[in-house]
C-alpha cells in the first residue's frame, strides 16, 4: 500500500510539473503568439518559418520596441492592428465589433437548428393533413384481373 501511494504521488508530481511544458512563459512569447506574420504565410509571428521572410523580423523588432516602451498588451495589439489591419491578430480581441466574430458562429448554428426543426414540423403537419386515400372497392373486372395475375405467377399455390 505504501509503494502504491508513493507511486501515485510521484505520478501526480510529474503530471503537475509537466502541465506548464510548452506554454509561453514570458510576456514576449505570449503576445507574439497572438499576432500573425503579415507575409502571407499564415503563421503565428514568432513561429514564421518562411525562409527569408521580409516581414517577421521587422514585426518582431516592433514588438520588442513596443514592449521596451512599456506598452500594455492591449496597446500593442491595437498598434499592430492599426498598422497592419485586423488580419495581424491571431484571434479577434474582445470588445466592440470583435465580439460579433466570437458570437456569430454560435448564433448561426442555433438559428440553423431552429430552422431545421421548424421545417420538419411543417412537413409533419402537412403530411398529417393529407388524409390517406382509401382503396377503391373491388369490382368484378379488378377481381378477374387479380385472379388472372395470381394464376400466371403461381401466387395462389
Amino acid at each position: 500500500m505504501y509503494k502504491r501511494s508513493l507511486q501515485l504521488v510521484l505520478v501526480l508530481l510529474a503530471a503537475f510539473t509537466m502541465l506548464g511544458a510548452g506554454t509561453p512563459s514570458t510576456r514576449f512569447d505570449r503576445v507574439g503568439h497572438k499576432l500573425m506574420c503579415t507575409c502571407g504565410c499564415a503563421e503565428i509571428l514568432l513561429e514564421c518559418n518562411h525562409v527569408g521572410c521580409p516581414n517577421s523580423s521587422v514585426e518582431i523588432a516592433e514588438l520588442h520596441t513596443q514592449m521596451n516602451a512599456g506598452a500594455s498588451d492591449a496597446q500593442i495589439y491595437n498598434v499592430f492592428a492599426a498598422k497592419y489591419g485586423p488580419v495581424v491578430l491571431a484571434a479577434p480581441l474582445r470588445g466592440g465589433f470583435d465580439d460579433v466574430a466570437w458570437i456569430m458562429p454560435f448564433v448561426v448554428l442555433i438559428l440553423g437548428i431552429l430552422a431545421i426543426v421548424l421545417l420538419l414540423r411543417m412537413w409533419q403537419r402537412r403530411h398529417a393533413r393529407l388524409a390517406p386515400v382509401p382503396p377503391a372497392p373491388p369490382t368484378p373486372e379488378s377481381e378477374a384481373l387479380r385472379n388472372r395475375i395470381r394464376n400466371e405467377t403461381n401466387y395462389g399455390e
